[in-house]
């Protein structure tokens, strides 16, 4: 996996819970992914935000996140990771997940 940022918005639900530490011990190579917390991301209408981005990539935005997403994230990841660009030609590969991207930020 080439590095990962990873920030969870603590001003949300999901961000008030604990999620950041969780996720931050589900990743199944510390090293290669850094987990980090931001108190607002503006994500409000569509709220629990996570974000991923990797240097040169396309950048994530997800919204509407719960527990229950946890092993979609971890899917996504190293796709994520194995991808030259952040790209995907099918968004389908990243299932579900799919369904609650608010932005792709260019990188």
């Amino acid at each position: 996996m080439s590095e990962l940022n990873l920030t969870v918005c603590t001003s949300c639900p999901l961000g008030q819970s604990g999620f950041a530490e969780r996720l931050r011990a589900a990743l199944p190579d510390r090293a290669a992914a850094t987990v980090n917390t931001v108190e607002c991301m503006s994500g409000c209408p569509r709220p629990s935000t996570l974000s991923i981005r990797a240097p040169g990539k396309t950048a994530y935005l997800f919204g509407d996140l719960t527990d229950a997403d946890l092993p979609l994230i971890l899917a996504f990841l190293p796709l994520y990771a194995d991808s030259p660009d952040g790209n995907f030609a099918d968004a389908r590969v990243i299932g579900d997940l799919r369904l609650k991207a608010l932005a792709r930020i260019p990188g």
